[in-house]
């Protein structure tokens, strides 16, 4: 019997395939409906740990994964850790294989959004008709895919529009995809446009749930309230509402709404990791120790073989379990986040010996509060690098309840240097300062460090205007050394790491500089427009040699056309 023509078009022989299924003979006969394709390459796995070392070694073009493979990772954190680890190419077909039909599962699965997602028992005809159909449109998206994996945002957009003229079929697809690509390279406006073209056509909930995302963007939570909660009345599964509607309800200042709408989403698909963990710290801030503790302990029984395993789900119930007064399991559970997560986490240490002090503190144990204090107050001492910024908030808040005087000082400067120009964080530094009693010397250290941050960048610009691109480059990885979460200092520095390229030759160990640079920032700060820039201008850097007289500063230091000049403060 001769293949229908549309699969004799698709070069099924030459392909990868990998099938993972604790159950040998569904891997047969999984093996069998492949080999009737005229598939060769075939590998398999008989658990999620199987899976993922063979997914370490061989970018594979179809996977084929039951969703339940016994003790270890489920396909759902396979799928998860594959794509967060950039594991799969962007080509590649995931196909989630299971007998289960409860929602919470299909839920939990479809979050991850695999490629295909079939119902046992499989008939060899559904498995190549829907192998057959999703390959076809991942074609269409491959190239969209890679340049979203290399974040450059704004070439993604550019090549949605080529297939939106060349593949009317899948339009709307692709203008979701155009849509998020103009959201994450900072243009809320244009997507906006794509949003509302979609709707003209149709009430899809995703595009009215875009818009919502952009409205609370642009700090209207109640107009993003008011469009979560019309998804959510159409479409009571459409999840990631739910978490935009706490979002909402939070910038709003209505925790326990929060709260309520995190625990509703749990219930509706329970083994999202973050979720939990987000219900956990909302239930937290409220006092609601019996929410957050189930909270905290169904992350840690779903997160257990998962990528998103998080300290912070151990350090949030060891809160708990001091808020209730059993300070031994706290401190266990400390013991236990120091173990499982030292050489990944820098400032995990810190970190535990913060939530120590608040464990003793909101026990009522002041003493040991206070040495808690005193030890991370000479942690601090010792090593002069400095975490993120909530962590160091956490932190000095806790060394003024505990009476440590002048470090929290030092540490909230540092938290303005590197956020100078956020309004809305230098309010909250002036509250924690006006809750110590040092309301002037708060207001003192505020415009100290803030002047010490413009002046730091604008040297650097100043460097850059006047053509002395080495030394300009020189100051600015000063500045990001004092400054290293600054996010306009950081953006400067690129700035002039490419114009220092433009004008004198394309150097690699710049570009990777540059590179690593945003990198950082789009950890920070991800969906700014300037990122997005400046990967597109780092991306049309071309090796070339350098010119004869390399070191001759140019005649006219102003930035070429298309090119951004540094900005001041």
């Amino acid at each position: 019997m001769s293949k229908p023509k549309v699969l004799e078009e698709i070069d099924w022989a030459s392909k990868h395939y990998l099938i993972v299924d604790d159950f040998v003979g569904i891997r047969q006969l999984l093996r069998e409906s492949l080999r009737s394709l005229g598939a060769r390459n075939i590998d398999q796995a008989s658990s999620g740990g199987e899976a993922m070392a063979l997914l370490n070694k061989l970018r594979y073009d179809v996977v084929l994964c039951d969703y339940n493979l016994g003790e270890g990772k489920n396909g759902q954190q396979v799928l998860e850790e594959a794509r967060m680890r950039h594991l799969l190419m962007p080509s590649s077909v995931f196909v989630m294989v299971s007998a289960e039909k409860s929602v919470e599962s299909v839920m939990g699965a479809a979050e991850h959004q695999p490629d295909a997602y079939l119902v046992k028992p499989i008939t060899e005809g559904v498995l190549l008709t829907r192998l057959n159909r999703v390959w076809r449109r991942k074609q269409i998206f491959r190239l969209i895919d890679q340049a979203f994996i290399e974040k450059d945002y704004l070439r993604a957009a550019r090549l949605c529009d080529d297939q939106i003229a060349a593949n009317r079929v899948h339009v709307i697809e692709l203008l979701r995809m155009k849509a998020r690509m103009l959201e994450r390279s900072g243009q809320p406006a244009r997507a906006r446009e794509v949003y509302e073209q979609v709707l003209a056509q149709r009430e899809y909930h995703w595009a009215r749930a875009g818009l919502g995302k952009i409205r609370m963007a642009d700090g209207d939570f109640e107009q993003a309230r008011q469009m979560f909660q019309t998804v959510i009345a159409e479409n009571r599964h459409f999840i990631d509402a739910y978490d935009q509607l706490a979002r909402a309800y939070q910038g709003m200042g209505q925790h326990e709404e929060a709260a309520a709408v995190l625990e509703r989403a749990a219930k509706l698909s329970p083994n999202s990791v973050p979720r939990q963990r987000h219900l956990g710290q909302a239930a937290l801030r409220l006092g609601n120790v019996p929410m957050a503790e189930k909270a905290f302990r169904k992350c840690l029984v779903i997160g257990e073989y998962s990528i998103r395993k998080a300290p912070d789900d151990y350090l949030g119930l060891a809160r708990v379990c001091g808020l209730k007064g059993n300070t031994k399991d706290a401190l266990q559970l400390l013991l236990l986040a120091q173990r499982e997560f030292g050489s990944e986490h820098e400032h995990i240490v810190l970190r535990a010996k913060i939530t120590e002090g608040h464990v003793y503190h909101e026990s009522g144990d002041y003493l040991n509060a206070r040495r808690a204090g005193d030890e991370l107050d000479g942690m601090l001492q010792a090593d002069p690098k400095r975490p993120g910024t909530a962590i160091c908030i956490e932190m000095a808040t806790l060394l003024f309840a505990v009476g440590v005087k002048g470090t929290p000082n030092e540490v909230l400067a540092h938290v303005i240097r590197n956020n100078h120009d956020n309004t809305l964080l230098q309010d909250e530094v002036q509250k924690i300062f006006d809750r110590a009693r040092l309301p002037d010397e708060g207001a003192l250290i505020i415009r100290t460090a803030r002047k010490e941050a413009v002046d730091l960048m604008n040297q650097g610009v100043v460097l850059w205007k006047t053509g002395k691109l080495p030394d300009a480059v020189k100051w600015m990885r000063k500045a990001r050394e004092r400054l290293p979460d600054n996010v306009r200092v950081l953006f400067n520095a690129v700035q002039i790491l490419i114009s220092h390229m433009q004008q004198r030759g394309y150097d690699p160990e710049l570009e990777e500089e540059a590179r690593e640079v945003l990198e950082h920032v789009d950890r920070l700060q991800p969906g700014q427009q300037r990122f997005a820039q400046l990967m597109e201008q780092l991306g049309a850097l071309q090796p070339k040699p350098e010119p004869a007289q390399a070191d001759t500063p140019p005649a006219d230091p102003a930035p070429k056309e298309g090119e951004a000049a540094p900005s001041n403060a």
